[in-house]
């Protein structure tokens, strides 16, 4: 926001807004407390060799209440630092900031965003089920058990598909089981994650859920214990209305109307020799195959999904993803990546460079997509499915001592920082820079389980993560502008040459709305970002919001939900087709720009 002072005399400058005042020293300079207050603290602010300031007379000058901001040369109107505790102002009277550009052309089109890239993950794990989507007899659960509360924040992220049921539980999962009478599902040991599964919430009870979420279930089928008879069973189950067996025993459980399920994962990680039913690529890669052709014999409107490797590190890389392929490239729509991030070192600057590796990931898969392509001289495109992706290293240590074969432990329950924020949110943006080939993807998981939202028995909560994500599905969709950032760059301990800015730009043309995403990683200075905006000439800047905290490790509890929060960005200004911001240290930032808006 503007407020204006009014110089009434060599000693002292009002604060029109306000009628409060402040004084200054010299004419040449300005030092002192200013009584301006910003969202209710007060600001103090040092100038230093101001030189062109002479503010005597009536002469007016604009000093902008911003957390970002700076003083530059000139003589009536000048942008001063407002942010809580002791700015400074540096030589000429500039705050010391590196400098970026961002620059993008309306002709020059990285894709449309498919919405199901803002996907989540709910597996049979931890409390992400049991006390987290479902939990009768709590004051918050409706008529079916599942909370309302939940239900009320995952509607707020919009999340428009949500993978089902796993993850490493699916490798061992008899999805029969969870159907039926509830009192006569059989409770099973889960050796992947060594607890006891009661059943009592399955195949329907999640169907349920997901309407009353509005996002759609991308459900995944055992491969590693079962194979394609037990998927082709799963999809009559869920996809024939009426006149079969399964469709029938659906009906006979109280589901007239079919689930229509239309993604299906085809295992998960069948890579990776923890997986229960590990399998080499070549036999993964028959079973893909089979199980594939099987289903989409059944239902050809689906959409098949094949498993790619765990993770970056593991020694199959690349090779398993071209065996794969080579043998079920034609009974597959998208290839699947997994990936992990932490700061188990707490080295916070190579941390927040894992969105270049998370960048490297992508492109590498895409090359090995391609080079089956051209190999067996295919027309079909195979796109990507990230759908197991975010920080998870908080909670490693706890989870080494919790107890074997109980219920719904508490699991995976990683207390999300200021820091982890602003990682997912340029992993959302990376994601973005792909929306060409990444079609889908998971932020795992959605509840409880290193997940955005938290609860309790007496409520639920918003975890740092949230906000990136929650503003990015509703801003991040329409068409991904070819989005070229030159910014400064440091070397990082494990990715090499990261950028202190990862930005993107999205463009919604139905809804005539730009939107900037961005992330300054510079644990030390702010960054004054510019813009040509010119092909955008009827646009204005309508919201603008910041996430910042002076703590990198700062969390939400439930005794104190809005320690990490969004909160209105100002500074921002675009004038003349050219958009130019303060992006604060460390800070994730969303400008959103509307045409013709006032």
């Amino acid at each position: 926001m503007w407020v204006k002072y009014q110089a009434e005399g060599p000693d002292r400058v009002k604060v029109a807004k306000t009628g409060e005042k402040v004084k200054y020293f010299g004419e040449k300079g300005m030092e002192g407390q200013g009584r301006e207050r910003y969202n209710g603290k007060k600001v103090k602010y040092s100038a230093a060799s101001y030189g062109a300031f002479e503010p005597r007379g009536s002469r007016q000058m604009d000093m902008q209440a911003c957390p970002l901001g700076s003083l530059p040369a000139g003589i009536n109107v000048c942008r001063m630092d407002a942010a809580p505790g002791n700015g400074e102002l540096r030589e000429g009277g500039r705050r010391k900031m590196k400098k970026a550009q961002v620059i993008v052309d309306q002709h020059f089109l990285v894709g449309d965003v498919d919405k199901r890239i803002f996907g989540s993950f709910i597996e049979h794990l931890g409390r992400a089920v049991y006390e987290g989507i479902y939990q009768p007899g709590s004051k918050f659960a409706d008529e079916e058990g599942l909370r309302r509360d939940v239900l009320e924040l995952v509607r707020q992220l919009q999340v428009p598909v949500v993978r089902y049921p796993g993850g490493n539980f699916v490798s061992g999962y008899h999805w029969e089981d969870g159907v039926g009478p509830k009192n006569q599902r059989p409770a099973r040991v889960d050796p992947a994650w060594q607890v006891i599964e009661t059943n009592e919430f399955g195949l329907n009870e999640f169907a349920s859920w997901a309407r009353k979420a509005q996002a759609e279930v991308m459900m995944a089928v055992n491969l590693g214990t079962r194979g394609p008879e037990d998927a082709k069973n799963i999809l009559e189950y869920c996809n024939f209305r009426e006149g079969t067996y399964y469709s029938d025993l659906r009906r006979k459980h109280g589901y007239e109307e079919p689930h229509n399920i239309k993604l299906w994962c085809m295992g998960n990680e069948m890579d990776g020799p923890w997986q229960m039913g590990h399998k080499t690529a070549e036999e993964y890669g028959r079973a893909a195959q089979e199980t594939g052709r099987l289903m989409k014999m059944m239902d050809s409107s689906i959409e098949t999904v094949a498993c790619g490797s765990s993770n970056l590190e593991m020694p199959t890389f690349g090779s398993w993803e071209e065996t794969v392929l080579e043998i079920c490239y034609d009974q597959v729509d998208y290839l699947s990546l997994h990936q992990y991030y932490g700061n188990r070192e707490d080295d916070t600057p190579d941390f927040l460079a894992s969105s270049v590796g998370m960048d490297r990931f992508i492109s590498s898969v895409v090359s090995i997509c391609d080079c089956v392509k051209a190999k067996q001289r295919k027309k079909k495109q195979i796109n990507l499915s990230f759908d197991e992706w975010n920080v998870w290293y908080h909670s490693n240590e706890a989870d080494e001592k919790l107890p074997k074969w109980v219920k719904a432990p508490h699991q995976l329950e990683d207390i999300y920082n200021f820091e982890d924020a602003l990682l997912v949110g340029s992993m959302l943006i990376t994601l973005l820079r792909h929306a060409d080939r990444v079609k889908i993807a998971c932020l795992a998981q959605l509840v409880n389980v290193i997940a955005p939202i938290m609860t309790s028995d007496t409520g639920a909560w918003r975890q740092t993560i949230f906000y990136p994500f929650l503003y990015t599905s509703r801003y991040g969709r329409g068409t991904v502008l070819n989005t070229v950032v030159k910014a400064p760059v440091y070397e990082s301990r494990t990715y090499g040459e990261a950028s202190y800015l990862d930005a993107v730009l999205v463009w919604n043309q139905e809804q005539e709305e730009l939107t900037m995403f961005a992330v300054n990683k510079d644990l030390e200075e702010d960054m004054e970002v510019s813009c040509d905006l010119r092909q955008f000439a009827d646009y204005r800047i309508v919201e603008h919001q910041v996430l910042t905290h002076t703590d990198l490790k700062a969390v939400n509890t439930e005794e104190n939900p809005d320690e990490v929060t969004v909160r209105p960005g100002s500074g921002a200004r675009l004038e003349e087709g050219k958009l130019t911001a303060v992006l604060g240290k460390h800070s994730w930032q969303m400008i959103r720009m509307a045409r013709n808006a006032r």
